[in-house]
């Protein structure tokens, strides 16, 4: 893969790194070769990315060519948007407090340089931001609010090689050329033919993929040609440099899998889960009305509010099921028995929520989950229920796990043709991602419970049946969709 470095002006850049190559940005906007290479990694050093500028449409030039430009375009707005600035202080407000902790003035300018900063205290503060905005030079703006005496991030932005104080230039020489080497050693393993980033959470206790179950995507993948990296909440700003994203961390749409979905689809990667399909899943209001407009089957339901709390015990009967909009793997769902203990409880989730779901209690000694990808069906399962409980999963008061009910997977051909009819009808009105869709039946009756998205895929449990075959399977999904974004002329 060829790696260019892109400034106006050479002089600019007075650094030779072995393994890249010095391209003038006119050069690289106009001259056909750069337009017909394939594959290549664009390192934008331009003086400004500003909207219509000459390194603002290299980042955009090089992204339509297919080639990986850091900064990407999304990057560049990111830069832009005080919104996004606000997360981001948010999100590193106790590292941003550590590492400034020592500064004795009431403002501070950080200089980050291919994520490192002279001091070496400031180095993890300025990796986690070169991270999320991930520009060669930045130069971040901290104010410390008198109210609280804490410190806040008030803007940052790129700088250009010619902003760089002469004490600094040293240093900067020394980062750079550690980071192009790294780079630059590198390279796609042999055969590999596209890249594909797997976002984890190695500390997730309840994770949708195990370690063994991942090292079988993983295997797969590269089986087929895809370079694969596990990567984490950290690795936000390299999006860039993949051809797509396959998410296995438990998704939500006020947590960072969702801008990391959000992030990808901007950046025309082909990513599961997608977007829209998180911002669906998640919420049960939303997966009601559109089962209930749609004539699938469900448990009586009903969307609770502030103005009709009391009719629901005698409109569903007792005992019910209540579920907060966003509730996964059996937390933030409650069984209700007697009016009081609904009161006590309704009232506790409608302070978080204008909205709750309240649902017929239907008892089972399993439930169906039927896992479907690219509107296909993969692998069927029973899970029963935990035992002396009346879900898959006990928890105790603080919401930890304490037993889990046992699985049994059937290959699809043997499970209940309406069970798999129902589950794709459903999962077929949300999209062509990856779905775990949850089924009861009742005698002969059969009921959605709900779609998610994100689903569990366990070695040993949704596997047992297709084995190595059920993460090929994905993973030719995955290869299918970057070919046909390729061939679309998509940049990625």
């Amino acid at each position: 893969m060829a790696v260019l470095i892109v400034v106006n002006d050479p002089k600019d850049w007075p650094l030779v790194v072995p393994g890249t190559e010095l391209v003038d940005a006119r050069s690289y906007l106009t001259e056909p070769e750069y337009a017909s290479l394939k594959g290549a990694r664009v390192f934008n050093l331009c003086r400004t990315y500003r909207y219509q500028s000459t390194g603002y449409y290299v980042s955009l030039l090089a992204a339509a060519r297919g080639h990986k430009p850091v900064p990407g375009v999304a990057t560049i707005q990111d830069l832009k948007l005080q919104a996004v600035l606000r997360g981001v202080s948010e999100d590193l407000d106790e590292l941003i407090q550590k590492s400034l902790k020592p500064v004795q003035s009431n403002r501070f300018v950080l200089s980050i340089y291919f994520g490192k900063n002279l001091a070496r205290r400031h180095d993890e503060l300025s990796g986690r931001l070169f991270s999320v905005f991930q520009a060669p030079f930045l130069r971040a703006q901290f104010i410390k609010q008198e109210k609280t005496n804490r410190w806040q991030m008030v803007n940052i932005a790129p700088i250009a090689a010619s902003e760089i104080p002469d004490e600094h230039r040293d240093f900067v020489v020394t980062v750079a050329t550690e980071y192009f080497s790294k780079r630059t050693r590198t390279s796609r393993r042999r055969g590999a033919r596209y890249d594909l980033a797997i976002l984890h959470d190695p500390n997730e206790p309840e994770a949708p993929s195990d370690p063994r179950a991942l090292r079988r995507f993983e295997k797969a993948a590269e089986s087929l040609g895809l370079e694969t990296e596990f990567i984490t909440k950290d690795d936000y700003g390299r999006l860039g440099e993949y051809d797509a994203l396959f998410i296995r961390e438990t998704t939500s749409v006020t947590h960072h899998t969702y801008r990391f979905a959000r992030r990808a689809a901007y950046e025309r990667l082909v990513v599961v889960d997608d977007p829209d399909s998180i911002l669906k899943c998640t919420n049960k209001v939303f997966l009601e009305e559109l089962l209930s407009r749609n004539r699938v089957p469900t448990p009586r339901t009903m969307i609770v509010h502030k103005a009709n709390v009391k009719s629901v015990p005698s409109q569903l009967g007792l005992p019910c099921i209540l579920k907060k909009p966003d509730s996964s793997f059996s937390q933030g769902v409650v069984k209700v028995e007697t009016e009081k203990e609904f009161l006590g409880a309704v009232d506790s989730l409608l302070d978080r929520s204008e909205l709750v779901i309240a649902q017929e209690f239907l008892p089972t000694p399993f439930d169906w989950r039927v896992g479907i990808f690219d509107r296909q069906p993969l692998y069927v399962c029973k899970y029963f229920m935990a035992r002396k409980h009346w879900q898959i999963i006990k928890r105790n008061a603080a919401g930890e796990k304490t037993a889990d009910g046992l699985s049994q997977t059937l290959p699809i051909e043997h499970a209940p043709t309406e069970i798999v009819r129902t589950a794709l009808r459903a999962a077929n009105l949300i999209g062509d991602g990856l779905y775990g869709v949850d089924l009861k039946q009742v005698g002969k009756r059969i009921f959605i419970i709900e779609v998610n998205d994100n689903p569990s895929i366990e070695a040993g449990v949704e596997d047992a049946v297709l084995k190595e075959e059920l993460y090929l399977r994905i993973m030719r999904v995955m290869l299918r969709r970057i070919e046909e974004s390729k061939q679309r002329g998509y940049g990625v």
